[in-house]
C-alpha cells in the first residue's frame, strides 16, 4: 500500500493538480472582459506589470498594506498558518527522501525541530482562525461548509504527520492516513478554494494592473478611460 500511495498515486495526484490548475488559469484569463480588461492591459504592459508586481508584493509581505496593518492579530495568524502550511511539506526531510527515491530529485530540508515548531504553530493558528470564524459575526456570515471542509483538508496531513513522527498510536495506520490526506490535499487544489494557491497571484495581478492603468495609475498621462 505504501509503495502504491507514494508511487503511482503520488504521480496521479500531482497530474490532477497540475492539469486542473492550468485549466482553471486558462478559464480565468479567458473570462476577462476583452473591452474592460484585455485592451487596457495589452496597450499598457509596463504600467500594468508595475501595478501587478506592487499588488502581489503588498499582500505577500506581512503588514505590507493597509488591510494587514488594520488587523495585526489576524495578519500574524494568517502568515504563521501559510508559512507552516507550505514550508513544512516542502522542506520536510521525509518528503525529500521520497522525492529522491521516486523521482531522483535532491531537495533541501529543514531540521525536525523546525518542522515540529512550524507544525504546532500552524495548527494553533488554524484553531485561532476557526474560532475567529465562529465568534465574529462579520466572518461567520461569509463562512460556509466549503470553508470548513478546506480547513479540515488542510490541517489533516499535519495532525496525522505529527502523530506519525512522534509515534503515537498505530504507526502504520497513521502513516497511511497521513499519506492519503496529503494526496487528497494536492488533488483537491483545483477543485476547491485551495485554488488560491495560484489564483491569489492572478487576482492580485489583475487588481494591480487595474489600479496601475485605469484607476489612477496613469492619471495625468493622457490615458482616457
Amino acid at each position: 500500500m505504501y509503495e502504491l500511495l507514494t508511487g503511482p498515486m503520488l504521480w496521479l495526484a500531482f497530474a490532477i493538480a497540475a492539469v486542473g490548475l492550468v485549466t482553471r488559469t486558462i478559464f480565468y484569463i479567458k473570462g476577462l472582459d476583452w473591452k474592460l480588461d484585455r485592451v487596457a492591459y495589452g496597450a499598457h504592459p509596463a504600467a500594468g506589470a508595475k501595478g501587478a508586481i506592487r499588488s502581489i508584493l503588498a499582500f505577500l509581505i506581512p503588514f505590507g498594506n493597509h488591510s494587514w496593518r488594520a488587523k495585526p492579530g489576524f495578519t500574524i495568524l494568517f502568515f504563521v498558518f501559510h508559512i507552516g502550511l507550505l514550508g513544512v511539506p516542502l522542506f520536510l526531510e521525509g518528503h525529500a527522501i521520497i522525492l529522491m527515491e521516486r523521482f531522483g530529485i535532491a531537495w533541501p530540508t529543514i531540521s525536525m525541530a523546525a518542522a515540529d515548531f512550524w507544525t504546532v504553530a500552524m495548527l494553533v493558528a488554524a484553531m485561532c482562525i476557526a474560532i475567529r470564524r465562529v465568534i465574529l459575526p462579520e466572518v461567520r456570515i461569509i463562512t460556509d461548509a466549503k470553508d470548513w471542509f478546506v480547513l479540515l483538508v488542510s490541517i489533516a496531513p499535519f495532525v496525522t504527520g505529527y502523530i506519525v513522527v512522534h509515534e503515537f498510536g498505530d504507526y502504520n495506520f497513521w502513516l497511511l492516513a497521513h499519506i492519503i490526506s496529503g494526496l487528497a490535499w494536492i488533488a483537491l487544489l483545483p477543485f476547491t478554494k485551495l485554488f488560491h494557491v495560484v489564483g491569489f497571484f492572478w487576482s492580485r495581478a489583475q487588481l494591480g494592473m487595474d489600479f496601475g492603468i485605469k484607476r489612477g495609475g496613469m492619471k495625468y498621462k493622457s490615458f482616457d478611460w
